[in-house]
Order: structure tokens, then sequence, then C-alpha cells
């Protein structure tokens, strides 16, 4: 194979695994020229991975001419393959559009996406549930590459921020806390609590906040000590959770970014379930999920989140 085309728009922690499964294709395959279709909005992520070759930029938000102008410019592409990893009506219209001989898709497809593939990958072996990303890891086989996966993820270090200095010394004692999710029923009400813990708990801990809406910690901080990056910009986000520290948050993009970057990750998971979305693989030593009683995350004690991190820190990694 010399050209693919891959269609994964969204989400951040989706385009994540896809990258990282797209990763040990690029080695496997090193003469082969990988085009990437991607929503603006994560252009920066898949523009960072030297293994992709060309972003071509979705541009949701201008709306349905943005979306035939796109399919236009597919239609006048020609690859040996296209690898529809999102599986939605959208993409499989991106399927149809590009000029291809062989078009796979997932094997959980959804909204009619399937009737535009030349043939689907297999669902992952033995029983599930399956991890989101394992679904992924199939796509390696329709070109002969048994599934795996190579950590780090590789991506360039783009651009770089007054605020990085934070991160020099232990990054067990630095912090990335990421209060936010894409829906609200996955985002923990504690993190005010556990950040007062982490300050009283740890000597010399730096902790710093992250989140797509601006927030302000209403516990005391100590000024030198700590970082608020809530409300920043995508680009911003996706360097601040690459930095080298421990990574506490909600099932989220950057959680799942954070981990391929070989950090180490606790992760908070309430009516989602960490065999299917946590940090991956959940048996790496640099994982932890906690699993709030019942799912109802307002049930999950601080005290226990501290517990869980301590145990995390503990670990010979």
């Amino acid at each position: 194979m010399q050209s693919l085309l891959v269609i994964k728009p969204s989400s951040l922690g989706d385009i994540v695994h896809a990258l990282q499964v797209v990763q040990v294709l690029a080695k496997e395959r090193p003469e082969c020229r990988i085009s990437w279709v991607v929503r603006e909005r994560f252009a920066g992520l898949v523009q960072a991975a030297p293994f992709v070759h060309e972003a071509i930029i979705f541009r949701r938000r201008d709306g349905w001419r943005a979306f035939l102008r796109l399919l236009r410019q597919l239609r006048g592409r020609q690859f040996d393959a296209v690898w529809d990893m999102q599986g939605l009506l959208r993409s499989g219209l991106m399927t149809a559009a590009a000029r291809a001989p062989v078009k796979w898709g997932r094997p959980d497809a959804r909204e009619g996406a399937g009737f535009f593939y030349t043939r689907r990958v297999n669902r992952p072996e033995g029983a599930g549930p399956h991890h989101a990303l394992e679904i992924l890891q199939p796509f390696l086989r329709a070109d002969g590459i048994a599934p795996r996966l190579d950590f780090p993820l590789n991506l360039r270090a783009g651009v770089a921020y007054p605020w990085q200095e934070f991160f020099t010394g232990d990054p067990r004692r630095s912090f990335v806390i990421f209060t936010d999710s894409r829906g609200a029923e996955k985002e923990w009400p504690r993190f005010n609590e556990l950040t007062a813990l982490i300050f009283r708990s740890i000597p010399d801990s730096k902790i710093a906040w992250c989140a797509g809406k601006p927030a302000k910690p209403e516990v005391a901080v100590p000024a030198d000590r700590f970082l608020n990056l809530t409300g920043c910009p995508m680009d911003q986000m996706i360097a601040l959770v690459r930095q080298p520290a421990t990574f506490i948050g909600n099932d989220s993009g950057p959680m799942h970014l954070s981990a391929a970057s070989g950090n180490p990750v606790l992760a908070i998971f309430g009516p989602t379930s960490p065999r299917r979305f946590g940090p991956f693989p959940l048996d790496n030593p640099k994982h932890r999920a906690v699993e709030a009683p019942g799912g109802r995350l307002v049930d999950l004690d601080p005290a226990a989140v501290l517990a869980a991190l301590e145990e995390l820190r503990a670990r010979p990694i």
C-alpha cells in the first residue's frame, strides 16, 4: 500500500486512539503516504504526528457547503485504500467520495455508514466489552500487520509556551488536573477538595488545572505552585497534557492523550466503564482508574481518589 486515507475527524480521544494504531502502520510501511481527514478543531494534533503526511481539514462549523467542498476535494483524489475509523454517516459519505479500490470500515459502524465500505475489519477477539482502542486495532490486519501498540505516541514538540517551565522537576510531584469532559454526567464535582488534599499531603507538589471552560479554585492554593490554564485554546490544552507530570481527570480525550504520551494517569469514572474507555492498557503500571460507587460521581470521596493517587505514585514505573 503506497497511499492511505484515514477518516477520523473527531473527537480528541478517538483521534488519539486512531493515531496510536496508524503509528504502527507507518513503522511497518514507511513508504506509505498517509492523509487524514480531521476537523479544524483537532487539526493541530494530527499535524503534530510526523507519520501523517497530510491533514485534510473538515471545517464542520462552516456548514453543509463546506462539507460538499470537502466531498468534491476527496472525489478528486486517488488512494490505495481508505480507512473509515469513525463509522458514522458523515464519515461514510467521505469514504464514498474518495476514490480507492478498497474501503475499510469499522465492525460497529452506524447510521448506514457500512453501505459505503467494500470491507469491514473484524471485531476484536475474545469476549467483550472491548476497549475503544481495541476496536480500532484490527484495521492493521487490513494490510497484513498484527495488531499491537508502540508507546509513547510520537508527536512533534510544537509551540513552546512560557508556562512549560512550571513542569521542571519530579513528575511524581507535578500534577495536571483536567476538570472537564465531553458530558456533564462524566465530570466529578470535587476537584477543589482533591486539590487541597494534594497540597496538604504531598510536599512541594505543583498542580496545573486544565479545562475547556474557565474555572477558578474555590480553595486556597499556593500561588507559586498552582497554574490555572482552564479555558485555554485546544492547542495549548494538547501541549499541557503532554507535559511530564501525573495526569488526574475525568473520562476524556486529554486523559487518553496523556496516557498515550507515556505519563502516569489517574482516571476518574462514573457512568462509563474504564474497561471500555480507561487509559489503555489498564494493566500498565502507569495507569490507574477509580470508579465511583454505583457509577455516581457525586458519591466518590476525594480521600479515596487521593489514596488511589498515592498508590499510583508508589508503583515502580
